[in-house]
């Protein structure tokens, strides 16, 4: 009989022993499976947004209506969440902030008015151009400093002169590459309301910049006029970061659909109306 209960005793022992670590496993594999969901959820919750960097003092692409940017760019953007499913979330900062936002994955991309460039191309990837720009000089209406040496704007009427420009935009690198012009000197700004002040003021000579914000400047200071002519030609796109072929396939599928469709240029009527 003891013999017996001995090896009961060790029978029951090992069961328990058995039990325990059964128990554990499970306890452990339950732990796991929790802290997967939890990294699930997580990863799922940042998923269901796209994050688009831009610059809203950019009438008519981006701008300020209230409290809410808006604009032809924002447009694009929503079509390009609406189409992945996910909830649009704009992050407003200054134009060089937001390309430098993209190439670190702060944001997912920039609609900004951007142009490409082989500089740029080097650090950040673009979308398909989805919108010709046209350049052209604002000047002080009583006292123009710039005037057309020919029947056309040239570069060479920029030769001598105190030039504004949006920092890091097309315009900045256009007017910085000395085969275009020769400039006294290229005043950037983060804000066109901050360069109009000073072309008021004679700081200034002009301001280049794309049409129709120029047209939207003008018409916020009765003191300002845009010199009649092109200075140059240019096209938008978005921008993603580099290497993000993923999120720049979806992108092109929706420009390409919104060309297609001529949305783009209902989103400019828009907007241009509106304002």
């Amino acid at each position: 009989m003891q013999y017996r209960r001995i090896n009961i005793q060790k029978t029951s022992g090992g069961s328990v022993m058995k039990i325990k670590k059964v128990a554990g496993i499970l306890l452990a594999g339950t732990m796991m499976i929790s802290m997967a969901a939890c990294g699930g959820k997580e990863e799922g919750a940042k998923s269901e947004k796209l994050i688009v960097g831009t610059e809203a003092g950019f009438a008519p692409y981006e701008y300020m209506k209230g409290n809410e940017v808006v604009g032809i760019d924002m447009d694009i953007a929503k079509a390009i969440a609406d189409e992945m499913g996910k909830e649009l979330e704009i992050k407003n900062m200054d134009f060089d902030g937001a390309l430098a936002a993209v190439q670190s994955g702060k944001v997912d991309f920039v609609a900004a008015g951007v142009s490409i460039s082989p500089e740029r191309e080097e650090a950040m990837d673009f979308s398909n151009e989805y919108v010709n720009s046209t350049e052209v000089i604002v000047v002080n209406k009583e006292n123009p400093a710039v005037t057309p040496a020919g029947e056309e704007l040239a570069g060479s009427d920029l030769d001598g002169k105190v030039v504004a420009v949006q920092q890091g935009n097309i315009a900045d690198i256009w007017v910085s590459n000395k085969d275009n012009c020769n400039p006294k000197e290229v005043k950037r700004y983060t804000k066109f309301a901050q360069a109009a002040e000073d072309l008021k003021n004679g700081k200034i000579d002009c301001i280049v910049m794309d049409q129709y914000p120029a047209e939207e400047l003008v018409a916020a200071n009765d003191t300002l006029t845009t010199l009649d002519g092109t200075l140059f030609e240019d096209k938008y796109a978005i921008a993603v970061k580099k290497g993000n072929k993923e999120l720049l396939d979806k992108i092109n599928k929706v420009i390409d659909k919104l060309v297609e469709e001529g949305k783009i240029e209902e989103f400019t009527a828009n907007h241009v109306q509106s304002e």
